[in-house]
């Protein structure tokens, strides 16, 4: 299984940003799909994710300006950010727990995309 995160970059304070994760290989049944980060100084930070029928476990610190989506088929979650703050900096990673009859289920993390906030 390969979890590919894009979308990552630079943009000023009060922009916005959309970061895109797309699950492939031997997949049974997708969990949940969402996203984390890791900011300077600070321990991984759940930001949301979102399981089957679309229930959403997110962090009421940052659910008033990011959301997290599914595509309709499931291998994709999407991470939109809006009016970004410098202290959004981070490097953000996808996650995935995924079931086949093979592994049973298993946690998954992307390789991680840079986000820098910054005037």
């Amino acid at each position: 299984v390969q979890l590919q995160a894009s979308g990552g970059g630079s943009v000023q304070p009060g922009g916005s940003l959309k970061l895109s994760c797309v699950a492939s290989g031997r997949i049974g049944v997708i969990n949940y799909m969402g996203w984390y980060r890791d900011a300077p100084g600070r321990e991984r930070e759940l930001i949301a994710t979102v399981g089957n029928g679309g229930r959403v476990n997110d962090a009421d610190s940052m659910k008033d300006r990011f959301t997290v989506s599914r595509d309709n088929a499931g291998y994709t979650v999407f991470l939109e950010m809006n009016r970004l703050k410098p202290e959004d900096t981070a490097v953000y990673y996808c996650h995935a727990n995924i079931w086949s009859s093979t592994t049973g289920s298993v946690g998954y993390w992307g390789q991680g995309t840079q986000v820098t906030v910054s005037s």
